[in-house]
């Protein structure tokens, strides 16, 4: 028995983010695999992201039946084992035989072959195991953080965290999203999108968050003709939200801009704006200008930290580097590689782009600083610790920007309180729908 594409993807991308640090949701939409038929992509993609969101879980399985400890064992080995575990236990359309068979032929594949005997004999025990208890997606037990943490698959290092800053009922909410599939927001150029995207069989249904974001609730929008010129974007109503914080101006300064959601709809809302976006890499500035094609908007190759223009602008959007906190449910494996460690690390390269930020904004001019983190360190501590060091900015109340865009018609969602935190904005994961954002807005005086 040959092993299926979609077995053969989700094997070869899972082993990349193990061994690489990729990232799922770009390695599952390269060029790479966009010859798998849709049944095969989809099945990849549920394999991939399935095994990400309960490794944990997955890892315990596996553990039982294993004369080795998980650790020992080669990569390879392991993430064959994970892929047939997840099928024996959470798909129950998959043949057992196909899933244990496959998964052993993936480490004949890898040339493991001293790893077959134990393979076929761990997974045969994990299909007797899992017989009874296919198709059932675990509890989430709520006694206890560990309970929380170890049955939602969470390194209980960010349960605790979540807890302490939010609620335990928050965070609750928080793991129950973050191991849900999403639904997937796009903006469109124009409404009369919405007819050619029915035409396609892609059936949207309107924003939660926004009135001007539309969700798609059937169909694939990826393979329409107007996904393909650019005149659907997909983005998370949250990410949208934080593009729209940035209001009507003469001059803006988008820095690192990449991949250009949020670019482009500063472009679509200042068509006549001079827009100025920097982007570290090269690469993804060249992506970029594919992206926001438009005669206003200059892009840069630079480092934002030695920002290489000599101009001030009335609007600047820091949207930084950040953990992704706030997006698990959609990049489930940054769970698995972040480190408490590495929130400082990352709180110091955010500081130093948002105090050069700082120094491009006029007078009267706003600087947005925001992150897709739900971390503290990420959050209110960068911005405080830039405040305090130059004091000519200050942050301004997020509730009333928010009224603004209510008044103005973007903003769908009646409870505005909810999306503050003092003077900051801030959406949580399974609290609202959209992925986890933090936004300060602040002012030159």
């Amino acid at each position: 028995m040959a092993i299926s594409p979609a077995r053969e993807a989700a094997f070869d991308i899972l082993l990349r983010i193990e061994q690489q640090d990729a990232y799922a949701s770009e390695l599952l939409h390269s060029s790479q695999y966009s010859e798998l038929s849709a049944a095969d992509h989809g099945l990849a993609t549920e394999l991939v992201m399935g095994v990400l969101r309960w490794r944990s879980l997955l890892d315990q399985q596996i553990a039982q039946h294993s004369s080795q400890r998980l650790e020992k064992l080669d990569a390879e080995v392991l993430t064959a084992l994970r892929l047939a575990a997840y099928q024996l236990s959470f798909l129950d359309r998959i043949p057992e035989r196909a899933a244990v068979h496959e998964s052993v032929e993936l480490v004949k594949r890898s040339r493991k072959h001293s790893a077959v005997p134990f393979a076929n004999a761990v997974l045969r025990k994990l299909a007797q195991a899992s017989a009874e208890k296919r198709s059932v997606t675990p509890a989430i037990r709520t006694g206890t953080i560990s309970e929380l943490a170890e049955s939602s698959a969470h390194p209980i290092w960010l349960v605790e965290r979540w807890s302490r800053c939010f609620g335990q009922n928050a965070a609750q909410q928080i793991c129950e999203h973050n191991q849900s599939i999403p639904e997937t927001a796009v903006r469109l150029a124009s409404s009369s999108i919405e007819k050619e995207l029915a035409l396609e069989n892609v059936v949207l249904a309107p924003g939660r968050l926004l009135a001007s974001a539309r969700r798609v609730q059937s169909g694939d929008v990826t393979q329409t003709r107007s996904f393909r010129e650019g005149r659907v974007s997909i983005q998370d109503e949250a990410s949208q939200l934080t593009a729209l914080l940035v209001g009507k101006a003469s001059s803006i300064l988008d820095c690192c801009a990449a991949p250009g959601g949020k670019t482009r709809i500063l472009a679509g809302q200042n068509p006549e704006a001079m827009i100025v976006t920097v982007e570290l890499h090269p690469h993804r500035a060249r992506l970029l200008r594919k992206l926001v094609p438009e005669k206003n908007v200059l892009v840069i190759a630079a480092d934002v930290r030695q920002f290489p223009v000599s101009k001030l602008f009335e609007r600047v959007l820091a949207d930084v580097p950040c953990s992704g906190t706030g997006t698990l449910a959609r990049n489930p494996e940054i769970k698995w590689r972040l480190q408490p460690n590495d929130l400082l690390d990352l709180q110091a390269r955010q500081l130093a782009i948002l105090q050069s930020a700082m120094k491009q904004v006029t007078p009267g001019g706003r600087l947005i600083y925001s992150t897709c983190s739900l971390e503290p360190e990420e959050n209110s501590a960068v911005v405080e610790k830039a405040l305090a060091a130059d004091p000519s900015l200050h942050v301004l109340n997020g509730h009333v920007e928010l009224e603004r865009l209510r008044a103005q018609g973007d903003l769908a969602w009646e409870d505005l309180d909810s999306l503050t935190m003092g003077s900051y904005l801030r959406t949580i994961p399974g609290m609202h729908p959209c992925d986890g954002f933090f936004a300060a807005i602040t002012e030159k005086v």
